[in-house]
């Protein structure tokens, strides 16, 4: 891996291959190993730039200075944690690595569940900069008032005790049951990758969730083109929620992949690199 100091942090990134660049984020609370198999594929025939985002994997987790302090009083009933991470701060982020590697030209960006999220708004803040936009398994809905509120609760609970509370009640939830049954190691894998996160990390970005606007509404305005990818089995983003959000972006593309839960780059790695090989050649 290769790093740059990028908005007082350091961004620790994969950059692969030539041509076309696609930019690969991964989700919670997770780094950028969960896109080995599309790293792989991709780079084949375009440059792939997949980095761990503040706070995740081998990039800034460090001091406070990583994460902005939430405004005093916002959310206050709910949890003591005082510093959060917005999803367009991580948006911001993206944009200032692009620019220090020197990339003008608009991109493909492929985000899962909260890079999704964070795809929102960095559709909103840098339309100009995106070639194409792939969404696996993410929502464009805002988290319920109780969601939130659970979000800041375990925030709070992993700050105290570490990912573990958080990585057992999530883990059961990302794999679709053919993962679960004939593929363990790999559930036992992102256990690993997911243990091994800065509670710091795990903390600002599940409050900057909580806080994340609804973008269902701003859907149709969006204009670059869009793949739009779930797994069948996913519990977390069903396929019914992901088929609304395709529908509703003009133009965009829909795939249900088998045998796939809300994981799906890494249970049915084949099905989704094809179906982003295919999204590719169609730009």
């Amino acid at each position: 891996m290769k790093s740059l100091a990028v908005r007082g942090t350091k961004l620790h990134y994969v950059d692969r291959g030539q041509g076309r660049p696609v930019l690969f984020v991964h989700g919670f609370p997770l780094d950028h190993t969960m896109w080995a198999e599309q790293i792989d594929a991709i780079s084949q025939q375009c440059r792939v730039i997949a980095p761990d985002l503040r706070g995740f994997g081998r990039s800034g987790k460090g001091d406070r200075s990583n994460f902005p302090e939430r405004p005093e009083g916002c959310c206050a009933q709910i949890g003591p944690v005082p510093f959060s991470a917005p999803m367009d701060q991580f948006a911001d982020d993206l944009a200032a690595l692009l620019d220090a590697l020197g990339i003008i030209e608009p991109v493909v960006y492929c985000g899962l569940s909260m890079g999704g999220y964070i795809a929102f708004q960095f559709w909103r803040k840098y339309a100009e900069r995106l070639r194409g936009l792939v969404l696996c398994d993410t929502r464009s809905a805002a988290d319920s008032p109780e969601a939130a509120a659970a979000r800041h609760v375990m925030a709070d609970r992993v700050l105290k005790e570490g990912p573990r509370p958080l990585v057992e009640m999530m883990l059961p939830r990302l794999f679709g049951e053919t993962t679960r049954q004939e593929r363990p190691e790999v559930v036992e894998g992102l256990r690993r990758v997911m243990m091994a996160n800065s509670p710091r990390g795990i903390a600002a970005a599940a409050l900057g969730m909580a806080a994340r606007p609804d973008m269902t509404a701003a859907l149709k305005e969006i204009r670059c083109p869009t793949l739009v990818v779930v797994g069948e089995d996913d519990v977390i983003s069903p396929p019914t929620e992901m088929r609304g959000i395709a529908q509703a972006i003009p133009g965009a593309r829909f795939v249900e992949i088998p045998a796939a839960g809300h994981m799906s780059p890494l249970e049915n790695p084949a099905a989704v690199n094809t179906a982003i090989v295919e999204f590719l050649a169609m730009l």
